[in-house]
């Protein structure tokens, strides 16, 4: 009986120690380094001439890394261009014609204002039988001809500035065609949109890179942070901006000092692929736990030359 209640004020001690700890002492060896890995996609589609980046490569942001064919697009260019120029030698026609045609309505304008003149002056006199009826025929054929003359003119007129609408549309066009090839020209040249390090590169000369799908990943270099999981039960205690202390196992045996960056407020149930909830698993080593909430932590003052690397295990401590 004495031994069975040594045992179980042991049992019992242990337990309240441990609770004690516990509440004073937020251990979790469930969390792991991450960082934003960037798709990178071409924006254009084209067979890859040659990659500038290896695999495992630093980069930084502006940095090549890759060329795709360019001389298809460069001949896009060239074809743009001579649209370009057949608009500007066609507008240059149109606003000829016009000047043409407004001169020549001056002209008609001036011979016609003449004509009802003449026209006006026989009449009056073919009327006294002072001037022959020929005479007046023939003013009056001048009228009908100026006045047909006005109207070409101004049918001439009409044309010429219907052309110079229609000509400075297609140059409109052609030149923001030539815009737009002269930007997928620029886009055979892939530079890196971050800094970060290159991983899994596959790419090789040869390939054809396709629109919009990517080829290449880069880890960025400046999101680096901790994701630890806690349990439901330590979360109540933690506060944005609470110091922590982290072990990783890239770099054993020495902690690091961080901050929580933030405490997710949701988390999914359901098993499955990235969804707009973090998924932790309740389960580890055929034990069931608690569910766990994932806490996000960022170093302060990284050592220089300190290497994460993203997915690598982590253990974090934080004094409630």
């Amino acid at each position: 009986m004495r031994r069975l209640l040594i045992v179980g004020g042991t049992i019992l001690g242990l337990f309240i120690l441990y609770q004690v700890f516990v509440y004073f002492v937020a251990y979790t060896d469930d969390a792991y380094v991450r960082s934003d890995l960037v798709a990178v996609a071409s924006e254009v589609t084209g067979p890859i001439l040659k990659v500038h980046v290896v695999d495992n490569q630093g980069v930084k942001k502006g940095d090549k890394l890759f060329t795709i064919d360019p001389e298809p697009f460069h001949l896009i260019v060239n074809q743009r261009q001579a649209e370009i120029d057949e608009q500007k030698a066609l507008l240059k026609v149109s606003r000829e014609e016009l000047s043409s045609a407004r001169a020549s309505l001056s002209a008609s304008t001036s011979a016609h204002t003449y004509a009802q003149e003449q026209q006006a002056r026989y009449a009056d006199l073919a009327k006294s039988e002072y001037a022959p009826r020929a005479e007046l025929d023939k003013a009056n054929d001048d009228l009908r001809r100026t006045a047909a003359e006005m109207r070409i003119s101004e049918f001439a007129i009409e044309k010429a500035q219907n052309g110079i609408v229609a000509h400075q549309a297609a140059l409109n066009l052609a030149t923001a065609e030539m815009a737009t090839a002269q930007w997928r020209l620029g886009k055979t040249e892939v530079v890196a949109p971050i800094d970060g390090a290159i991983t899994n590169l596959t790419v090789r000369p040869g390939d054809t890179a396709n629109a919009n799908v990517p080829i290449i990943g880069i880890v960025d270099a400046h999101a680096w942070r901790i994701m630890a999981n806690y349990k439901q039960d330590y979360i109540r205690s933690f506060k944005v901006g609470d110091t922590v202390w982290v072990w990783l196992d890239s770099q054993p045996f020495q902690f690091h000092r961080a901050r929580i960056q933030g405490i997710a407020r949701g988390f999914s149930r359901e098993v499955g692929e990235t969804k707009l909830l973090p998924y932790v698993a309740p389960t580890t080593d055929w034990i069931r736990l608690q569910r766990r909430i994932p806490v996000t932590i960022t170093l302060v003052d990284p050592p220089p030359g300190l290497n994460l690397y993203m997915g690598a295990d982590a253990r974090t401590v934080i004094f409630p």
